[in-house]
């Protein structure tokens, strides 16, 4: 939305909530207006509700109006400049709060939305739509496998081990499957042809097809071989839509999709897909045993930024890749390490800013959900809008990157047998040479280390004496936030 629009709407509040004389406070958080007025009786609720860029309204503390992520902030600012400059009693000026951090965060995450509309990050973004589905199933899947070896390992059970074998593991055996159908759904295609021509990569009967001189093996090409067999039946389908009679399109599109679908993947998809996959999994595994110090550090270090700027959604299908592979992803222990740096980050700021309650409850109340890895209350409301600490907390995840990162290279290389989870909520999924509990003690090590990095970067180096002087003066007059606390969480989801 322009300021245009924003000014309109603000405009049209105006007049609905009592005039600029009914106004004695303006702020807002991600999603709400939240106005302090002298005299309720003179809104019209009913005009107000049925302005267009209106959501609802809520009477607390303040009087909300919900105008959504992004839209708030502008709106706020116009109806700033309209009370300024209309007659108001005077200037009305908001402390920075935590409501001024999470609209300061709003508008950087809609500004980083507009920049990332790309037509390379909008492919990026769709074929992470692909994956994100089975991120459930892959974390059931995980715990039964981490389970079943834990069993193993004890001596406990052993026809229960058996058993969940083809429990964890069913379920990886026809990913390729899963992938074609859900690149299909998302590619405009009809789902089970897509699933059917992906399903030619996990047949074993493919072991007697000869291709490039090679027997081909089922699964060759695994996630990739699947992502591109599902795109060329979409194309197929669509092409061949175009051109059959709607009286033969039953009959004909689905066996032209499957027919010619099916012998792209064979002779030419399967065997180029399975040397990429080949190729991903030996880079990773030669990442962290030669350079394992370094790629810590900077995947540790810039994953945040890689996801302001939309581009990591490309290490999805490199995850399920390696878990397809290897049995687990070596590389998400050490992303995850950026949420560490946050948490240390938050611990630090909380510290900093005695007097800032509305900041500190904002903390309090997001800090448990970055401790399991949900960073974007921290991050949005807090580290972000703030500047400095967002890069501090960076060099938190960047130090916890490179403890995970030279363990592997020290040959305890430490991996998750699903995407999704981080923070604590990880421990279940790791994976390792040497067993669950060590593989827990290098994470383990590696979090603390960002959590420590990241608070002391922030607390000795995160604030200007003009910023710390700013946030701890204006919260005196300004005081907690309670009702922000309290709705962070669902206003950042």
């Amino acid at each position: 939305m322009s300021d245009e629009k924003h000014r309109a709407v603000a405009e049209a509040i105006l007049p609905l909530v009592g005039g600029a004389a009914n106004i004695h406070s303006v702020a807002h958080c991600m999603t709400r207006l939240r106005l302090g007025l002298a005299d309720r009786t003179l809104v019209d609720r009913e005009a107000l509700g049925a302005l267009p860029a209106v959501l609802g309204t809520v009477e607390d503390d303040t009087y909300q109006i919900v105008l959504g992520p992004g839209a708030v902030a502008g709106v706020t600012a116009q109806l700033r400049r309209l009370l300024d400059s209309g007659g108001a009693s005077g200037p009305v000026a908001a402390a920075p709060t935590a409501e001024d951090l999470a609209g300061r965060g709003a508008r950087i995450r809609a500004q980083a939305r507009v920049r990332n509309a790309t037509p390379v990050k909008r492919m990026l973004r769709r074929i992470a739509n692909v994956f994100v589905p089975l991120i459930p199933a892959l974390i059931g899947c995980g715990i039964v496998a981490a389970l079943a070896g834990a069993l193993a390992n004890l001596g406990w059970a052993p026809g229960l081990v058996t058993a969940l074998g083809p429990v964890s593991s069913g379920f990886m055996s026809l990913l390729a499957v899963f992938v074609g159908y859900n690149t299909a759904k998302e590619f405009g295609g009809t789902p089970v042809l897509g699933g059917a021509v992906a399903s030619v990569i996990v047949y074993a009967g493919v072991a007697k097809v000869e291709a490039f001189g090679h027997h081909l093996t089922p699964g060759q090409g695994g996630v990739v071989g699947a992502l591109l067999a599902a795109l060329l039946a979409v194309r197929l389908e669509r092409w061949t839509r175009r051109i059959v009679p709607d009286a033969l399109d039953v009959l004909v599109t689905p066996t032209v999709t499957v027919l010619f679908g099916g012998l792209a993947a064979l002779f030419g998809l399967m065997f180029v897909a399975g040397e990429v996959s080949t190729a991903i999994g030996h880079a990773a595994t030669w990442l962290l045993a030669h350079g394992g110090l370094l790629a810590g550090l900077v995947l540790g270090g810039l994953f945040l930024p890689l996801v302001m700027l939309g581009l990591h959604q490309a290490l999805i299908p490199i995850h399920t890749t390696l878990i397809q592979q290897q049995g687990s992803t070596v590389l998400l222990p050490i992303l995850a390490m950026a949420g560490a740096g946050q948490v240390g980050c938050a611990a630090a700021v909380y510290l900093r800013l005695r007097r800032n309650a509305s900041v500190r409850a904002t903390i309090r109340s997001a800090l448990p959900a970055g401790l399991l890895g949900v960073g974007e209350p921290l991050v949005y409301g807090v580290t972000l809008p703030l500047g400095r600490p967002f890069v501090t907390a960076c060099v938190g995840g960047a130090a916890g990157g490179a403890f995970v990162g030279v363990a592997g290279q020290l040959g305890s290389a430490v991996g998750s047998t699903a995407v999704g989870p981080s923070g604590w909520a990880l421990f279940p999924l790791l994976a390792g040479p040497h067993g669950m509990a060590a593989s827990a003690a290098v994470y383990g090590g590696g979090l603390l280390t960002g959590y420590l990095v990241g608070f002391l970067a922030t607390y000795f180096f995160g604030f200007t004496r003009e910023t710390l002087a700013e946030y701890d003066a204006a919260a005196v007059e300004s005081g907690p936030a309670p009702a922000l606390a309290a709705e962070q969480p669902d206003a950042l989801g």
